[in-house]
């Protein structure tokens, strides 16, 4: 029961409304408001402000979030680590930043699914200091980041090499040409951003700065502009030409890691599926 409240407290927040949590849940508008007092009365705290005419967050409220993902994620964890003890399934927990999700990763879970009968996923996504911390806690068997962690306790490999390359809306754009104006910032981190500024240094402020490429594509193709995307995200547009490439631009690339425990018991089947990635260069 207390992993439903931790749920409601969260579609709550969420939502910031009882009765759309309620629908949204499938349960009564009184029951998400008795779990809600529950929780407060379990915790000794007051989770929403309820004097205002809008439900608010206390303090103490913005604080669960965060350990009720956590909680659940664990929970969902064990429900399946338990589901698959007596058989021959492997739970393997993957930890990524959601960017890299959206570059290489999707298309590996769907290899392993077709290549491992034995294999069972469960998947998350963290920021890089909470994925460092969920790895060298067990709580996630194998991560991928950007910027690889340097601990003596973990095995470290790069799986690929990311080309990015600059897109616009605009057919007969060129980088002489391109003036930057609804240029989309795309986070890659400190090297790739550095990089851009140099080459970049006489273009104006970006007119928007985003951390996820899919959120940028998406945004690029409903209003237009320009972005640095990974090429395999945007080939389907750019064959259909909804975006153009422009080729005399800059290429940049971003290095994609995956680390592991070394004294991990699932050593052998993280080294399996990490040979589906088909090159370093993607």
């Amino acid at each position: 029961m207390k992993i439903e409240l931790l749920k409601t407290f969260l579609e709550v927040s969420r939502t910031l409304h009882f009765r759309i949590a309620s629908e949204n849940l499938f349960i009564t508008q009184s029951a998400v408001s008795a779990r809600i007092k529950l929780l407060e009365g379990d915790l000794g705290v007051m989770l929403f402000d309820r004097s205002q005419k809008h439900l608010k967050l206390t303090p103490e409220g913005n604080r669960l979030i965060k350990h009720a993902n956590e909680l659940l994620f664990m929970w969902q964890k064990t429900k399946q680590d338990v589901g698959v003890a007596d058989s021959d399934t492997y739970q393997l927990v993957v930890g990524s930043m959601m960017s890299i999700w959206d570059i290489v990763l999707q298309d590996w879970l769907k290899k392993i699914h077709r290549n491992f009968d034995d294999v069972s996923l469960l998947t998350n996504t963290y920021s890089p200091l909470e994925l460092r911390k969920s790895l060298l806690s067990r709580v996630v068997d194998i991560a991928f980041f950007f910027e690889p962690p340097f601990v003596k306790d973990l095995i470290t490999e790069k799986v690929a090499t990311v080309p990015l390359h600059l897109v616009t809306t605009e057919p007969n754009d060129t980088s002489e040409k391109l003036t930057l104006d609804n240029h989309i910032m795309v986070d890659y981190g400190e090297s790739v951003n550095a990089q851009h500024l140099r080459e970049f240094q006489d273009a104006p402020p970006a007119r928007h700065y985003m951390s996820q490429p899919r959120i940028a594509l998406n945004f690029l193709l409903d209003a237009g502009g320009s972005a640095y995307l990974p090429r395999q995200m945007t080939f389907e547009y750019i064959e259909k030409n909804k975006l153009y490439l422009v080729e005399d631009a800059p290429v940049y690339s971003r290095d994609i890691y995956a680390a592991y425990l070394a004294k991990s018991q699932k050593t052998d089947i993280i080294e399996q599926t990490l040979q589906l990635f088909p090159s370093v260069v993607i």
